[in-house]
């Protein structure tokens, strides 16, 4: 399956990045840039690895970190797989569902 980035998804993760700059070191960009890769790699070879959501089996998420999952949605008669949203766990989880609906899953 060919995996895209949505918009919002590439936001999310420049907004993770740019916390990290202010707040850690290029070690630990480095290293999660790696988790992200992993991650990826993962959805790819196996869409359903990861926990689905309970209004939709194809809106899933999958954790990069403990702290941070990724929101993604697979599209069978496409053959793709669209990468959503970067989530900070810690966040309220009312929020993803507002920032989700917002967006209308970009």
């Amino acid at each position: 399956m060919k995996v895209l980035w949505t918009p919002t998804a590439r936001t999310t993760y420049l907004e993770i990045i740019e916390y990290f700059e202010e707040n850690w070191s290029n070690r630990e960009i480095l290293r999660f840039n790696s988790k992200v890769e992993k991650t990826i790699k993962q959805i790819e070879k196996n869409p359903r690895l990861f926990v689905a959501s309970k209004h939709d089996e194809n809106i899933r998420r999958g954790f990069v970190v403990k702290q941070i999952s990724l929101i993604y949605r697979i599209v069978p008669e496409k053959n793709q797989i669209h990468l959503i949203a970067f989530w900070d766990n810690r966040r309220n989880p009312k929020n993803l569902k507002y920032l989700l609906q917002k967006k209308k899953l970009q």
